[in-house]
């Protein structure tokens, strides 16, 4: 009897291993489910400005990311499978299980939206609150600038601004490099005929865009149009200091979070810095809350990695595009050492190369 006991009790014992092994592998099942289907990928270029905004958006949220560069100077974006991907042939392209979104304040407002697990970073506050219309109304007044015109316009311009870290060779090249790009973009309809429609939209926007910020008149307008920006962006963060006179207390442009209307507002700072325009915007005694706020925001380890120190934006640009040319030369059989040999030719001679391509896209 005692034996028979023992046998059934240890054949509930097996049962119940049974069960909780199916319930284990089930979860495993789940939670290996749950991460694919919440699986990022990112279509960007290094230094374009609206790549910049989402790939700071994804870092401040601490989100797992797979991010593909798309080479603006090796016009990857021009190849029709990107072109398939987002008939704009523009960058960023956040795809998200069968979910394609090509707007940057789009895939923005969709991370938000749809990353809201606890742990995750809210950069967006609660809809109806005072913070909520604060921030969508900064996002709007800074998404509003056109930085595309500014870009351009300090490239083909460039006695308009003052310390640019743009390479004085890239004025002479846009102008060679947009029309080289028209007759691509003409070729490339010839051979695709199910995105003739779509080169050909983009070559007429292509025209339509150097027209515009070739023109003086034009820019300058657009960067006084700037200025009562800035303004704005400056009495607002005076407010954040008269709310927080504590000693060490530091607040951002909305409150004491940080949120999407910073992302807006440190990529763009970053983007004049570079085109040489920060000092008439800041510094020297103009807009202190402004320049104190770069001066914190270049120091957020999101923004440490996504952007890094303005010095470096030229060689970070040029360094993938030579290990990506190195890859597509180098024959299969190099082994590793002498590989690594011929990528640190290569990037010394995809850096002559991108002095004839290379231009800061928006």
């Amino acid at each position: 009897m005692a034996s028979e006991n023992s046998s059934e009790s240890q054949d509930e014992k097996a049962a119940i291993l049974e069960t909780e092994s199916v319930q284990d592998e089930h979860q495993q099942c789940y939670t290996v489910a749950k991460q694919s289907e919440s699986k990022l990928t990112l279509y960007h270029w290094t230094q374009s400005f609206n790549s910049q905004k989402v790939r700071l958006a994804i870092a401040e949220k601490d989100l797992r990311c797979e991010e593909y560069d798309v080479s603006l100077p090796l016009s990857e974006h021009n190849e029709p499978w990107f072109m398939r991907l987002n008939p704009t042939g523009e960058v960023p392209v956040l795809v998200h299980n069968d979910n394609v979104i090509c707007d940057p304040t789009q895939i923005m407002d969709y991370l938000e939206q749809n990353f809201t697990d606890e742990g995750t970073p809210k950069l967006i506050p609660e809809e109806g609150s005072m913070y909520y219309h604060r921030v969508q109304h900064y996002r709007e007044l800074l998404d509003s600038l056109q930085m595309d015109a500014y870009t351009h316009g300090c490239i083909l311009h460039p006695e308009i601004t003052v310390d640019s870290h743009i390479p004085a060779y890239a004025a002479t090249s846009i102008r060679t490099q947009i029309g080289n790009t028209e007759s691509e973009l003409k070729k490339l309809a010839e051979q695709n005929p199910e995105l003739k429609d779509a080169y050909i939209a983009k070559q007429r926007r292509l025209k339509s865009k150097l027209f515009d910020h070739d023109n003086m008149k034009y820019l300058k307008k657009l960067l006084d149009e700037l200025e009562g920006v800035m303004d704005q962006v400056e009495t607002e963060l005076q407010r954040r200091v008269e709310e927080t006179p504590e000693e060490g207390s530091q607040s951002w442009l909305c409150g004491e979070f940080f949120s999407m209307a910073d992302v807006s507002l440190a990529v763009t700072l970053h983007r004049l810095k570079f085109l040489g325009l920060s000092r008439r915007y800041w510094g020297n005694g103009n807009r202190v809350n402004l320049e104190t706020y770069y001066e914190r925001v270049v120091q957020r380890p999101a923004f440490r990695r996504v952007l890094g120190h303005v010095n470096n934006i030229l060689i970070s640009a040029v360094l993938p595009v030579a290990f990506r040319v190195a890859r597509k030369n180098a024959p299969v059989i190099v082994g590793t050492t002498l590989l690594i040999g011929i990528l640190g030719g290569a990037t010394y001679l995809a850096f002559l190369y991108m002095k004839k391509r290379l231009t800061v896209f928006s």
